[in-house]
């Protein structure tokens, strides 16, 4: 249990036998007990998928690629920037030292809104009961417009839904999907789960 008003979630742990599931009083508070439930299953599809170490092996390899980026282009500065005909080579060091990090990052942030997805289609599972989650992806969203968690924001990508920003403008950079996309999906999934019960 996390000591804050703000609503939210998330799992933690390197994998099924050495993990957490935290949830703070804020959230407790506004969900009813089948949307929590559902809450808790998102999490708990995290832990099950070993989300948290596919989202460390991830930052690991975005933060060596920036670096790798960095230190080429270093070279490239010290060096003159030359091309084998002796002339500056400037593409060559704007492709390092700034492409090469932000390909990095929007590859690690779209593996971090696949996970949500999936997490979120567990949870679904789990309960049988897509349409919680979809409920309380609304409710929590509304709430952390309104009550914003103060923490930093490299815990983002754990939380249940994105605390800092709302609707990101680049959503390449956004840790988890639009809410309106997870909704979607969960609506879709009960389509199908209604469908094959008949």
């Amino acid at each position: 249990m996390v000591p804050t008003r703000a609503a939210n979630a998330f799992a933690t742990g390197r994998d099924p036998k050495h993990a957490a599931v935290a949830v703070t009083e804020g959230i407790m508070r506004i969900l009813p007990e089948e949307e929590l439930e559902a809450v808790i299953a998102h999490e708990l599809s995290h832990i099950y998928n070993r989300d948290t170490l596919t989202q460390a092996v991830a930052a690991t390899i975005a933060g060596a690629i920036s670096f790798l980026a960095q230190m080429a282009s270093y070279g490239m500065w010290f060096s003159g920037g030359r091309d084998r005909e002796g002339g500056t080579n400037p593409i060559g060091l704007l492709l390092t030292f700034i492409l090469a990090p932000i390909a990095a990052t929007v590859i690690q942030m779209g593996i971090s809104r696949t996970r949500e997805f999936a997490a979120d289609a567990g949870a679904a599972k789990l309960t049988g009961n897509p349409r919680a989650l979809a409920r309380a992806l609304q409710r929590l969203e509304s709430g952390a417009r309104e009550m914003p968690i103060e923490a930093n924001p490299a815990f983002e990508p754990l939380l249940i839904i994105n605390p800092f920003s709302g609707e990101s403008i680049f959503q390449l950079f956004s840790t988890h999907p639009s809410t309106e996309a997870r909704i979607q999906a969960l609506l879709k999934l009960e389509q199908q789960i209604s469908g094959s019960r008949y």
